[in-house]
């Protein structure tokens, strides 16, 4: 958008967007400060097959009652095409929302609702804030068209967004998110969409808050995930401490653990309850250390075997663990699923329940040693692009075969787990509680996790995979990261000392995969490097994977490989 656009559209912001003050005064301060103009109106924020996600604020380029209510609009006028296209023509359709912590959350889920209800769709909302694997299991078990789920996710506190949802469970295709797409572009943003008042809608029934029995039929599903038998022997008393990161997690994860007989059981206290400000982990990500930093305390406080902490929509988690010196690690998502992996075949094989055809699915960036594992139980592996929406995608192709029984787990390095196939997106719920229960049964042998994850790098090689996050902000970082993509596709002999062996370009769609901007580097010596722009932030992402007998000499090659690919970047 060039400066004149950007001045109009401008004040037609200062004209019209009075409803919330706070957007009204972001407006007002922004005057004449030519930075924060363009950054707030250069685009639209752009929606995807993950729906919305930007910062809070003032703009075309930002969350706001205004975007969330065209984008609402937007998704309410395909679900209307779809069901005049089906069979049941008379019925507007039905839709799932729910909401995080983060700030302005309830207010989003409300304004989408209104919107949904003036389109003549009934509304199924949480009456409070709930995970993102309960908004999808909510849309199922409903029988909705469409779900929305009022979140950003780990971002930073500044952010929120907003995920879309199929009928089936899974986060929204490709296909689907250009059509919802294009109507949300054919929608005015002060004037196109419509709008129902809230406790009117209630009053009326268009709007309805979902019964708490489908919150508890989830915790039940989640409990039959379980591996053990009465016959098996865990030690449920052992000391868990857990953070919900100031988020969803805290009511469904204890609710779980607490019904299952886990009885040891602390909460990190001042994350305990919900804030979007997220005061003592500004970054609220269990991938990342500093997040985990106050768990780590009250770990040690309490001498806890092990410590859980699930992002603000749990449906990440990510646990540490001691080490053989008696040190508390933080374990990759990689490894947390490698433990989980072996721990549910190894279970499923013991107690007579691995399926004859047993499935494990991944994304094509998650450790490739879980493919070693998955074959020494005759597991199938079946890879897809990363999003575990590809996931998702896969059980519903599974169930359509008459084989949903043959899925036993999947799983993506960024935390993501999922056992079951009530949901359809990776659930923290789930992967703490086989988190908990794997730790209780090995410690009733006196196996510690750290050292079932040594015994599983003895048994299958040493694997090193790390992420590296590259940060490009605003108009000028969007274009670089394109101008980065385009240059790595040239012609590149080797990386870190090692040959290219291959290139592969997901842009044009391999293996039967939608086309995806990412590209995969497979280098001489057991090595690979994944290079992808994130489709939620505005980073640059790169993976790298490294075979090795031991992990010093892995993480020195490691080291070779990214560097010479920040030379690249």
């Amino acid at each position: 958008m060039d400066r004149e656009r950007i001045e109009k559209e401008y004040r037609r912001w200062r004209r019209l967007a009075l409803e919330d003050a706070d957007v009204a005064a972001e407006l007002q301060a922004m005057a004449g400060d030519e930075a924060a103009l363009e950054d707030s109106f250069y685009r639209d924020l752009e929606f995807g097959t993950g729906g919305l996600r930007g910062v809070i604020g003032a703009g075309t380029n930002r969350m706001n009652i205004y975007t969330v209510a065209k984008a609402s609009q937007g998704l309410a006028d395909y679900v209307k095409s779809q069901k005049s296209a089906g069979e049941n023509s008379c019925s507007g359709g039905r839709i799932a929302v729910s909401y995080d912590s983060r700030i302005k959350s309830e207010l989003f889920a409300r304004v989408a609702a209104e919107v949904f209800a003036a389109n003549g769709i009934q509304v199924y909302l949480y009456d409070e804030l709930m995970p993102t694997p309960c908004l999808s299991y909510a849309v199922r078990r409903l029988g909705c068209d469409a779900g929305i789920m009022v979140t950003a996710s780990h971002n930073p506190s500044e952010y929120n967004g907003y995920k879309v949802y199929g009928a089936d469970g899974c986060q929204i295709t490709t296909h689907a998110a250009a059509e919802i797409l294009e109507r949300i572009r054919q929608t005015d943003l002060f004037a196109g969409a419509k709008r129902q008042d809230f406790s009117e809608g209630l009053s009326v029934g268009r709007i309805c808050y979902i019964p708490d029995s489908v919150a508890a039929e989830f915790i039940a599903e989640v409990k039959g995930q379980s591996m053990l038998t009465e016959r098996d022997r865990a030690d449920k008393g052992m000391a868990i401490v857990y953070s919900p990161l100031n988020g969803t997690g805290l009511k469904p994860v204890l609710r779980t653990l607490r019904e299952s007989g886990f009885s040891n059981l602390t909460v990190v206290r001042e994350q305990e309850q919900p804030d979007g400000h997220f005061p003592t982990c500004p970054y609220p990500n269990p991938e990342i250390r500093e997040a985990m930093a106050l768990g780590i305390e009250y770990a040690k406080r309490y001498d806890a075997e092990l410590l859980l902490a699930t992002d603000p929509d749990c449906d990440r988690v990510g646990i540490v663990v001691k080490n053989d010196r008696g040190e508390h690690v933080l374990l990759s998502g990689n490894e947390t699923g490698l433990l989980l992996l072996d721990y549910i075949c190894s279970r499923r094989r013991a107690n007579g329940t691995m399926p004859a055809r047993p499935v494990m699915v991944k994304t094509i960036v998650t450790m490739d040693l879980a493919e070693r594992i998955a074959a020494a139980y005759g597991v199938e592996t079946v890879n897809v692009l990363t999003g575990f929406k590809f996931i998702g995608e896969q059980i519903g192709r599974l169930e359509s075969e008459g084989r949903a029984s043959d899925y036993i787990f999947g799983f993506e390095e960024s935390y993501g787990y999922l056992s079951g196939t009530y949901v359809r997106d990776k659930d923290a719920v789930d992967g703490a509680f086989l988190i908990c229960e794997m730790a209780a049964y090995y410690k009733a042998q006196g196996i510690r996790l750290w050292d079932k994850l040594q015994e599983l790098y003895r048994t299958y090689g040493y694997c090193l995979n790390t992420l590296h996050s590259y940060t490009f902000e605003g108009a000028a970082g969007f274009g670089r990261m394109k101008e980065i993509m385009a240059a790595l596709r040239g012609k590149i002999g080797q990386i870190g000392g090692r040959c290219v062996e291959s290139c592969q370009d997901y842009l044009v769609g391999l293996h039967g995969l939608p086309r995806s901007d990412v590209l995969k580097f497979r280098l001489s010596g057991g090595a690979s490097a994944v290079v992808r722009p994130s489709g939620t932030e505005p980073k640059l992402k790169l993976y790298i994977s490294v075979s090795a007998q031991d992990r010093e000499r892995a993480e020195a090659e490691e080291k070779k490989i990214v560097e010479d690919m920040e030379r690249l970047l």
